[in-house]
């Protein structure tokens, strides 16, 4: 497994094409969007990678960020026409304190 921690200040353009890169591949099955906590399974439910937001939720600017990062991701895995899919549950009240 891989971690990636990111700080409030990432790039969306980056991480969206390090994430996209990693559910293009054929082993990617599932990707687990909870808050800050975004998971990639392959085909067996094992974790394959984890990406750490590291981020305040309360922050207006830094969740528009993540949305924007969210959709960019989704769009792609929608765009693959295989079976790889996503579970979404980006903004919860449990993240925001």
């Amino acid at each position: 497994m891989r971690e990636f921690f990111l700080s409030g200040d990432f790039s969306v353009e980056e991480t969206t094409l390090k994430i996209n890169t990693i559910m293009s591949k054929w082993s990617i099955q599932f990707l687990d969007i909870n808050g800050p906590n975004w998971v990639i399974f392959d085909y067996e439910m094992n974790i394959k990678y984890v990406f750490l937001f590291q981020v305040d939720f309360n922050d207006l600017e830094t969740r528009i960020k993540l949305e924007d990062l969210k959709l960019n991701v989704i769009h792609h895995i929608e765009s693959l026409k295989d079976e790889t899919t996503y579970r979404d549950n980006l903004i919860n009240s449990v993240f925001m304190v």
